[in-house]
């Protein structure tokens, strides 16, 4: 079972891959390189030995935060990677005092919407035109826990 762990440098080569192997809009290598130092943020990997499996993010601001692509490798996916990252993931953000949680996803992306209800996101509204290539709108699906609750 791979490890769970923060992301560094020597990371970002396989993670700008695994953002190019899923997203029709993947972040870059410099756009994770650029969010790698903030204080308002969080990656992690979830990896065995130098092999990045799969990776997940959060922005945080005072009680908030915004979890940003949970997303594993094609051929590592359907074996519980993303759940530990999710559970990894939340733990940061409770560490840090965030009790609300959002985020967007396609609504055609059933396998992330389970996952997302799976830990207590909720479907709040939807972002017409959210997304391009193609076109797509999303779910804004959020997870407000009462302070001290988790």
């Amino acid at each position: 079972m791979p490890g769970i762990r923060r992301m560094v440098q020597t990371d970002l080569e396989q993670v700008a891959v695994i953002a190019a192997g899923l997203f029709t809009q993947p972040w870059d290598r410099q756009g994770f390189a650029d969010a790698l130092p903030l204080e308002s943020a969080c990656f992690l990997v979830a990896a065995e030995g130098d092999k990045v499996l799969g990776y997940c993010g959060l922005y945080m601001a005072a009680d908030e935060g915004e979890v940003i692509n949970v997303a594993v490798a094609k051929a590592s996916q359907g074996k519980g990677i993303a759940s530990r990252l999710m559970d990894a993931l939340l733990d940061e953000g409770h560490a840090r005092g965030v009790h609300r949680f959002f985020l967007e996803v396609r609504v055609s992306n059933d396998a992330a919407i389970r996952l997302y209800e799976k830990y207590g996101f909720k479907k709040q509204g939807i972002r017409k035109h959210f997304y391009i290539l193609p076109d797509e709108d999303a779910y804004l699906m959020n997870r407000i826990e009462e302070e001290g609750i988790c």
